[in-house]
């Protein structure tokens, strides 16, 4: 499928010329300094990666399409890459958010390295990769965006997954030589992920076994579907790990000793391949490093929940209340960790806290940084009754967990209360960010008690307040404002969504703080290409450049400018961009959509449909992309920047004249 490129169709076109030399990264990195930015970050998730030799379908980082964009993008001058949550799916639900804590994703394992790189000893033969890669649908001209088959994917990647298995269980079986570094490598990791490893690969034996929806087929030769039925519909074992029974535990061992060998395989080989990747990113020669964030999601899957009954509050669930953005609410239906399980009776890490603590400190050794999904979660959940047979009318009527010591339709939240009634303010609804209007220091700690574990594992692995990208949006909530200046934590900012007509509005660039976050849009927004489209010939387009012209001003040509962006949707797309460099915020995020002229929406909350979670960018979209900027299709850096610098007044722009010069010269045109 085409992206569909935001192309002017007004009065004033613009004036496209030769394609000339790519910005120069020295360039690039001068001018954010100049800016006074830390970070420029791309947001991508594991399946919009492109294509490359040994593709299933299915984009992934360790790919030959997914290192070469990274390198690309490094060679842009970003200094990091944002993926999404990178846990374990199943083939019936690809979201992301929905995926294991532990379990990484074997979507993303890279077959061809499999069969061609000495450190896996040809596990998978030639034979079996051809097989993989046989018949895959045919693509779009490179340059333009793809969607993946998330079922066809998990197919023939299982296939090829246990052929690998079977070659490297029958050479270790007969003591080839060549095998002992990858088996020993399997035990020791099988070891030292133990904890997790074995209740992760008995709940995917146990899904499949006691199934009765028989669609999914299971891997050859081996009893595991990865179909993801939940635990619930089983006729036994619901609660095996919540009061666990040692013959049953072992005889399932015993059963299924070879797949539960398979599925800890899988993930010594996403393991093996994500550590090669980190080590590939890392700074070398003129090379700076290139950053991997990870995404710490507040859901927690179902094999999860499973696995970790005994954690969790018994009859509510998290969602999100009414907000702007979300008028409905969405109950999302995860579990919420029990507040009585936080700390032990001598004050020490109780069983929940233990829980994120290791969570956290797996990812921080696997990632540079966290983007925190959702912080109100761990600081002050909206929560809902699972009783209700209307999930969406129970959320709606929810309440926040630590917010709620007298509400008559949730009695039963008191117990968990922090604030006062007599510092809630009444005339606000619960889910109002002023709901709560006062609290002590010592309230505010209690309300910490998550967010304080997390950053004890930053601080433990080096990294700074910076380094934790706390995703809240429109609401932020009194609690939540409390914790997060604990730690100087930053907001996001997503500018596409500012009220123009207030002032204060929280998306308004201007007023981001410099530990904030601020982007165009994200994985749940339209791409900016496609608003620009829309706005093109409507007041929103006029209003739109109006407040950009006051933002990247003064200027002599100040009338001018502000005709070109309501007229010109490239010139409106470029300056959004510069509206972002010049604002307080250290921190800058791109998604991959609005950096390649993406016009199609990744994900839109609340629906479920085969549209979200698919988007891919195309082969050949790194190559390609120097051609799409110099015809006005995707986002051109140097552009951007050179608004943004010449935006700083006369005296900078004539003190780095040569600068802002390249900048236009390489790609940009001067606005």
């Amino acid at each position: 499928m085409r992206s569909t490129p935001c192309v002017t169709r007004g009065p004033a076109p613009v004036t496209l010329r030769p394609m000339t030399l790519p910005v120069a990264r020295a360039d690039l990195a001068a001018a954010l300094a100049l800016l006074g930015k830390r970070h420029l970050v791309l947001a991508i998730h594991d399946v919009s990666f492109p294509a490359g030799d040994g593709d299933i379908g299915r984009g992934s980082p360790y790919s030959a399409g997914g290192r070469a964009l990274l390198e690309f993008v490094r060679g842009l001058g970003f200094t990091g890459v944002q993926l999404g949550p990178q846990g374990l799916t199943s083939r019936t639900n690809p979201s992301p958010y929905d995926g294991a804590l532990f379990a990484r994703d074997i979507l993303a394992i890279a077959l061809p390295p499999l069969a061609t790189d000495p450190a896996y000893a040809g596990v998978l033969s030639p034979g079996d990769l051809a097989a993989a890669l046989r018949d895959r649908p045919a693509r779009p001209a490179a340059g333009v965006t793809e969607r993946a088959d998330h079922a066809r994917a998990w197919t023939r990647q299982l296939t090829a997954l246990a052929a690998a298995f079977d070659g490297f269980t029958r050479r270790r079986a007969a003591g080839d030589p060549a095998i002992r570094d990858l088996a020993d490598a399997f035990a020791d990791f099988s070891l030292r992920n133990a904890a997790w490893l074995e209740p992760a690969g008995l709940y995917e034996v146990l899904s499949t076994a006691h199934r009765t929806d028989r669609t999914c087929p299971e891997v050859p030769g081996l009893r595991v579907s990865f179909d993801g039925a939940h635990w619930s519909t089983w006729p036994e074992d619901q609660d095996l790990l919540l009061a666990p029974d040692p013959g049953r535990l072992a005889a399932l061992r015993r059963e299924y000793a070879r797949e539960l060998e398979f599925f800890g395989f899988c993930q010594l080989l996403v393991a093996r391949q994500h550590a090669a990747l980190r080590a590939e990113l890392a700074a070398r020669g003129d090379l700076p490093a290139l950053r991997l964030f990870g995404d710490l999601q507040v859901g927690i899957s179902v094999g999860d929940t499973w696995a970790m009954r005994g954690l969790f509050l018994r009859g509510y669930a998290m969602g999100a209340p009414p907000s702007r953005t979300n008028p409905a609410g969405q109950p999302w239906g995860y579990p919420v960790l029990g507040p009585d399980l936080y700390f032990e009776p001598d004050g020490s890490p109780g069983p929940a806290l233990r829980l994120l603590a290791a969570r956290t400190g797996a990812m921080l050794r696997d990632y540079d940084g966290l983007r925190i999904d959702h912080p109100h979660g761990l600081v002050c959940p909206w929560v809902y009754d699972t009783g209700d047979p209307d999930p969406l009318r129970a959320v709606q009527r929810g309440a926040r967990l630590f917010d709620s010591p007298c509400l008559e339709d949730h009695p039963r939240l008191a117990a968990f209360a922090i604030a006062r009634p007599d510092q809630l303010d009444p005339g606000q609804p619960r889910h109002a960010d002023g709901w709560v209007r006062a609290l002590d220091d010592a309230q505010v700690r209690r309300y910490s008690a998550q967010i304080d574990t997390v950053m004890a594992a930053a601080a433990a692995h080096g990294r700074s307040p910076d380094d934790v990208l706390c995703e809240v949006l429109s609401t932020q909530p009194y609690p939540l404002q409390r914790v997060l200046a604990r730690y100087g934590l930053g907001r996001f900012r997503v500018t596409q969504k500012a009220d123009l007509a207030n002032p204060a509005d929280v998306y308004r660039s201007e007023n981001a703080r410099p530990e904030d976050w601020v982007m165009l849009g994200n994985h749940d927004t339209p791409p900016i290409w496609q608003l620009a489209a829309r706005w093109h010939g409507t007041p929103t387009a006029e209003a739109q450049a109006a407040y950009l012209a006051g933002r990247l001003g003064p200027r002599s040509d100040s009338e001018a400018f502000t005709t070109r962006l309501a007229r010109d949707p490239v010139a409106l797309v470029h300056a959004k961009f510069a509206d972002l460099l010049v604002c307080p915020a250290r921190q800058v995020m791109i998604f991959m959509s609005d950096l390649f002229g993406v016009s199609e929406v990744y994900n839109a909350p609340g629906t479920v449909g085969a549209g979200n979670w698919s988007l891919r960018l195309g082969a050949g979209c790194d190559a390609g992309y120097w051609d799409a900027a110099a015809r006005g299709e995707a986002l051109d850096l140097g552009w951007g920047l050179a608004l943004a610098l010449r935006s700083l007044g006369p005296d900078l722009a004539r003190e780095h004249a040569g600068l802002i010069a390249r900048l236009e010269r390489d790609l940009g045109r001067p606005c």
